[in-house]
């Protein structure tokens, strides 16, 4: 009887709140589905103590602890700013803070000149104060999380003069692509007639491809120094690599990601016959700068990083490097990279046509406080972000499970190359460079990991490696 009489109150809602509160009701069901399965790899953490018998002959107890301690205060803190952010939400959307915004930049705009039928400009106003609202809220988190928990472990090499730079740098530099590509974007919406869908998403296609294309070469040099890689051994065996399965590289360079952080990575980029390789120095053993003891009047380039010599040695071989780059070469050999492009254009396209659908839609708009106007950008943001939502987290998992499938064929791409080996020793060596712990609650991982486990992964090597 409950249950008919709460059916019926929900049937008599008008369209609008029952929307508003379908989108607030979801929004919460995945926020406490994501706390549950933290809690659960939060338990791993707290009760697996000692290094599991499988594992000893790759995790020594000392790493073992550290990573142990560093994932759990890593999972505290994600779930106090979780929480933060959740209620953040909820608040703006009870308290009609996205009309409140669009009310504020109509004034702003209309100080300045554009009246009402300039919706582009007040579209360009509400965005520059929505990511500015969320960067100063965003920023007490990020600078814990930089200055206490990185920090705490080893992992922080900035300062905080240098964190303030490369954040209002960062703010810069999104603004510059974001306010010109937008404000393109809803010109096409509003010319593009009954079509527009079509040339809305061949415009973000080009704009991904050509933001894809310069990212390295003109975007990620303004925080990050990119240096070629000197001519030597290593270089010279990346290129009779890249020969031997046809990968069309031009360039190898190293960046100086230990101005950052000490964790390290690698990863390739460009179209077509112009491929290009980036190591991050913390990843070669060779010219991490964490390896190395500051040199005599190098105390100018200290001031924005700190020297954090360790007695470790970080980073991997130059075989172990190799078997990395066969890894990620794997990824290119395999379509995978072109296979994540093709998916996403396709959900990216769907997501169009299905705007073009329910634009029209007045009642999507009352839902969140919009009763006299329907703005383009609005329509975009509560369609793609909070109708959507239910979508994205079916098609998040779907490519995370996908993702994991790569790395297994990837892996053994490795393998096939007669990398398995020192693919073998590199994982190892990058999972204590960055603290990775190597067990999992089974839903957690199943959830999250885009990855496969450490344990997982080296045993598919392991076959290999004996024979």
């Amino acid at each position: 009887a409950a249950m008919a009489l709460s059916g019926d109150l929900w049937a008599e809602l008008p369209a609008e709140r029952r929307i508003f509160c379908s989108v607030l009701l979801f929004s919460w069901a995945v926020y406490l589905w994501e706390a549950f399965l933290a809690h659960r790899q939060r338990r791993v953490y707290r009760t697996t103590t000692h290094v599991p018998q499988e594992l000893g002959q790759i995790m020594d107890s000392e790493t073992f602890e550290k990573s142990r301690l560093y994932q759990l205060d890593k999972s505290t803190f994600s779930f106090w700013s979780g929480l933060y952010s959740e209620v953040e939400g909820t608040m703006i959307l009870l308290c009609g803070g996205i009309p409140f915004l669009w009310k504020l930049s109509g004034q702003i705009s209309g100080r300045a000149g554009f009246g009402p039928e300039y919706e582009i400009v007040q579209s360009l106003v509400f965005l520059l104060l929505a990511t500015l609202f969320s960067a100063v809220t965003g920023l007490p988190w990020s600078l814990y999380n930089t200055f206490v928990i990185e920090e705490k472990h080893g992992f922080n090499q900035q300062t905080l003069g240098f964190f303030f730079k490369d954040a209002i740098k960062k703010f810069v530099v999104t603004q510059c692509i974001l306010l010109p590509v937008t404000s393109l974007l809803l010109y096409i919406i509003k010319i593009g007639g009954d079509y527009f869908f079509i040339y809305a998403w061949l415009f973000t296609l080009v704009v991904s491809l050509v933001l894809v294309t310069i990212y390295a070469d003109y975007i990620a040099p303004l925080f990050d120094k990119f240096i070629p890689l000197p001519e030597g051994e290593l270089k010279q065996q990346i290129e009779t690599m890249a020969k031997s399965i046809d990968f069309p590289l031009t360039k190898v360079y190293v960046v100086e990601g230990s101005k950052r952080s000490s964790h390290s990575n690698a990863y390739f980029y460009g179209f077509f016959k112009n491929k290009r390789i980036v190591l991050f120095d913390t990843l070669l053993e060779d010219y991490s700068a964490l390896n190395k003891e500051p040199a005599e009047g190098e105390d100018g380039e200290n001031e924005e990083t700190k020297s954090k010599t360790k007695n470790k040695k970080q980073g991997c071989k130059n075989e172990e490097v190799l078997a990395v780059l066969g890894h990620e070469l794997g990824h290119w050999k395999l379509g995978h990279t072109v296979k994540n492009i093709i998916i996403s254009q396709m959900n990216s396209f769907l997501c169009f046509f299905l705007f073009a659908v329910l634009i029209g839609q007045k009642e999507l708009f009352a839902a969140f406080g919009f009763y006299d106007t329907q703005p383009t950008l609005i329509g975009l943001m509560i369609i793609f972000q909070f109708i959507f939502s239910p979508y994205n987290e079916v098609l998040s998992f779907c490519l995370t499970v996908l993702s994991r499938r790569f790395e297994f064929q990837a892996d053994a791409f490795a393998k096939e190359l007669g990398k398995a080996k020192d693919l073998y020793s590199a994982l190892i060596k990058l999972n204590k460079d960055n603290l990775g712990f190597p067990v999992s609650d089974w839903i957690f991982s199943m959830w999250h990991y885009s990855h496969p486990p450490l344990l997982e992964r080296l045993q598919a090597l392991k076959d290999a490696k004996q024979e």
